[in-house]
């Protein structure tokens, strides 16, 4: 399945009202249907490989900007420091440290999100509640001069309890309105990035400003 252009309208129109952002979720997706996309006016892209991503990048050149949403080693955040537009998944203050160490080196200020995990699940990566809003007061991170945290990431339980991903939902975007209030950039803490395909209705109206679309967009990944 290639860029799935009636979906992409459909989800479009659904943001709408919320003058909410969203970023394609193009991993394990050829380069062609991430030029598709930008063929109908997608410019966002997530990607969760570091290799795939650069691979990705060389294809379609300077036209997407891309978002690394999936769990970054620290060793590889110097690949992708030189042009990353969004690091969604900063899950330690040992990877931000990293981020900001190798931004300085491209001379770079980058956008991050704090992961924080919500889920029941125990496999999914980030912070806790009392450890981002512990983060936000970290002193180190004045220091940080080539990082900027613009919000809070985060997903919810893989479940079909509707209720439940409002609960975990709604407690992120709580924790997301206190953080804000402890940042030192209040004005620049401003995203909050939750809901995909299967639970973006809902991370809307508990207050998401960005959305993750995979398999609406591009179909089920390929198992490689």
């Amino acid at each position: 399945m290639a860029f799935n252009q009636k979906a992409f309208e459909k989800i479009k129109k659904d943001l709408e009202p919320y003058k909410a952002k969203l970023v394609a979720v193009s991993k394990k997706k050829p380069a062609s249907d991430i030029l598709e996309a930008i063929q109908a006016g997608q410019f966002n892209f997530g990607e969760n490989y570091v290799q795939e991503l650069c691979d990705k990048r060389e294809e379609v050149k300077s036209k997407g900007r891309w978002h690394f949403i999936g769990h970054l080693q620290s060793n590889k955040v110097k690949s992708i420091a030189p042009f990353i537009h969004l690091i969604q998944s900063v899950d330690s203050v040992k990877l931000l440290n990293e981020i900001n160490k190798e931004a300085r080196k491209s001379d770079r200020i980058i956008d991050c999100l704090l992961q924080v995990h919500i889920a029941a699940e125990e496999t999914k990566f980030g912070f806790n509640e009392q450890e981002a809003e512990a983060l936000m007061l970290y002193p180190e991170l004045s220091e940080m001069e080539n990082i900027r945290i613009r919000g809070l990431m985060g997903m919810a339980s893989l479940t079909n309890d509707e209720e439940q991903i409002k609960k975990e939902f709604t407690s992120l975007h709580y924790l997301f309105t206190n953080c804000r209030l402890m940042s030192m950039d209040p004005e620049g803490f401003d995203t909050l990035s939750m809901g995909m395909s299967s639970d973006y209705k809902i991370a809307l109206d508990c207050g998401s400003n960005m959305i993750r679309i995979g398999s609406m967009l591009f179909g089920e990944r390929d198992v490689r």
